[in-house]
């Protein structure tokens, strides 16, 4: 029997509607838009790409962008300057470093120095580390992982208790979405490039997040008869019968997933279209409550 399909860009479309409505009220407050604020450096086509993507979503709700492209030779001080005058810009409530960032700058460096009232991509260390605690909330959780938990969510999947494998452990979205199924109550298994007997792993998992970057990875028969599976990948692969020689596919064999899944993402048209918008959620919520400070 084939899976359900989780739309993510059904929910998407009906929570950036609800967005708008809310910058909307909030300029006629105020007087000025809710603003968010960009910051790319160095001359990666994908990362230009997701800023322009980004700045049409905002135009589209409502919500002011501001982007500032550096050369890939800036120095980590040009890339903080900009920072900063985001940060002391009362227009911008949100800041967007896109990742990655040329390797002599120090990321981590730069994403210290965004104002954490601002960080709506929620990679500041003091969020990553109230996310990783009990009894403690982040201001802003990142954009993909909240993505996932909201498609969860909309999909009637029970969290609690369930069997949860996250497939990639990277600081964007592997590891925030392992920390925030555990705040779920989810019991989590994370695997990795290091990690031995994956499909065996799979087999066992309620709810299975796939986030390695690998086209197809994840085959239909590692997984359980009726598991939840949300494919974080877009990988671009060859394709001599598509008009444009190339296509894109997640981490996740969906052929071979949608007839063992009991419900799963597509590719392109999942994860991808809520990540821009919890993106724009959380610019909304940083306006909100700098407003109210």
């Amino acid at each position: 029997m084939s899976a359900t399909i989780i739309d993510g860009k059904a929910v998407a479309d009906r929570m950036q509607v609800e967005i708008g409505a809310g910058a909307k009220a909030f300029q006629d407050k105020f007087g000025f838009p809710p603003g968010l604020g960009a910051v790319l450096a160095g001359d990666n086509p994908a990362s230009a790409q997701y800023v322009r993507m980004k700045r049409r979503a905002c135009e589209k709700v409502g919500i002011h962008s501001d982007a500032h492209f550096l050369t890939a030779d800036s120095s980590q001080q040009e890339v903080e300057d900009v920072v900063a005058g985001l940060n002391a810009d009362p227009h911008i409530h949100g800041i967007l470093v896109q990742l990655p960032l040329p390797k002599h700058i120090d990321e981590e460096r730069v994403l210290r120095a965004v104002s954490i009232d601002k960080d709506v991509d929620g990679f500041h260390p003091i969020n990553i580390g109230m996310l990783g605690m009990k009894g403690r909330e982040p201001l802003f959780t990142p954009a993909t992982p909240t993505g996932c938990m909201v498609l969860l969510k909309e999909s009637g999947v029970k969290t609690e208790g369930a069997s949860a494998i996250v497939i990639g452990r990277s600081n964007i979205v592997g590891l925030p979405v392992a920390l925030m199924l555990m705040k779920a109550n989810a019991t989590v298994t994370v695997c990795h490039s290091r990690t031995r007997n994956i499909p065996e792993l799979v087999a066992q998992a309620d709810i299975v997040i796939a986030a390695i970057g690998q086209p197809e990875f994840v085959k239909g028969s590692w997984l359980k008869p009726g598991a939840v599976v949300i494919d974080v990948g877009t990988n671009k692969v060859d394709d001599p019968n598509d008009e444009k020689g190339y296509k894109y596919v997640g981490d996740v064999e969906f052929a071979s997933a949608v007839n063992a899944a009991g419900a799963i993402t597509r590719v392109p048209g999942g994860v991808g279209p809520m990540t821009i918008t919890m993106l724009l959620a959380n610019t909304l919520k940083a306006a909100q409550r700098i407003a109210a400070l």
